[in-house]
């Protein structure tokens, strides 16, 4: 009870009101803590685990817990990667703590993934982060890069006027209602010819960001709307961060890798009894005879 109640947010004060509402005198913080460690072999194991399937899509993403360590207290990157395999299940792939969210770890972090199977992949999808986009063109050769959506149209309005930022963002998102990857770019086009006058900073973000932020074009239709940002991976990240408020400040670096770890295998399970995220039809258009030839070229046979 005390370990389930800790891997669902309940804090320490709460778990010995729970305790005591179960007949017990109540237990001690240090008790708790010692029961709660007793997770780390079960999560130790899914966090090395083999990846025996093909993950055509993987999401990569990072929340900023703070940690004690070294006698004072600062925000580390804890990293995750969650993929779909080739028969369109969801899965929780790997994840990591370290001090920085620096191209290095980013390449240490997904050397280890291929160490551990991954392979297969056809599309990686990120934010911008250059160390991140680094260490993807190292270690996921062959793999197609797609920027978030979502975050590249934040970066975009940041240089536009609050007043009239409504307006700009429903004209970039008539860029990705189009039905092709072509009519996107085009569409792109006209859309920096038409504003690069009044906001020509933000228009330089966007005409940059074009082979990037349309990559997902190039992969079924029926995809689209999953694999062009990381949203995929907010629900996560929301779950996360409300159990990083709840505990404040880590005491150390296994504490952070023994209740995210707990979080995220939980998560994992999930998925495994859950509905597929793809459908099998729709995943059979990723087979072997059909090649992504180039970042955001066409598939063909």
């Amino acid at each position: 009870v005390v370990q389930e109640a800790y891997v669902n947010g309940v804090s320490t004060r709460k778990v010995d009101d729970l305790v005591r509402a179960l007949g017990l005198d109540g237990i001690s913080k240090s008790e708790v803590s010692r029961l709660c460690k007793q997770l780390d072999e079960a999560v130790l194991q899914f966090k090395e685990r083999p990846l025996e399937r093909e993950y055509p899509y993987i999401w990569l993403d990072a929340t900023f817990p703070k940690v004690r360590e070294g006698g004072h207290v600062q925000s580390m990157a804890f990293v995750v990667a969650i993929g779909v395999t080739d028969t369109g299940e969801r899965e929780v792939l790997g994840f990591d703590l370290g001090t920085s969210e620096d191209g290095a770890f980013w390449t240490e972090f997904l050397r280890g993934l291929k160490e551990r199977g991954l392979r297969g992949v056809r599309l990686v999808v990120s934010d911008a982060h250059l160390g991140l986009r680094q260490a993807i063109s190292e270690v996921l050769t062959g793999a197609v890069w797609q920027r978030c959506k979502v975050h590249t149209i934040r970066n975009i309005l940041s240089q536009v006027p609050k007043k009239q930022q409504s307006m700009v963002a429903a004209i970039i998102r008539t860029i990705f209602a189009q039905p092709t990857q072509e009519a996107a770019r085009a569409q792109l086009r006209n859309v920096v010819k038409q504003l690069e006058d009044k906001f020509p900073k933000a228009m330089q973000i966007l005409q940059a960001a074009e082979d990037d932020v349309l990559a997902f074009m190039a992969l079924p239709g029926e995809h689209w709307r999953q694999i062009c940002s990381t949203n995929p991976l907010e629900r996560l990240n929301r779950e996360m961060r409300r159990r990083m408020d709840v505990v404040g400040i880590f005491p150390n670096r296994e504490s952070v890798l023994r209740l995210m770890g707990a979080i995220l295998q939980e998560q994992h399970e999930e998925w495994m009894v859950s509905r597929r995220y793809f459908s099998l039809e729709s995943m059979a258009k990723l087979k072997p005879d059909r090649t992504l030839l180039a970042p955001n070229a066409v598939l063909q046979k």
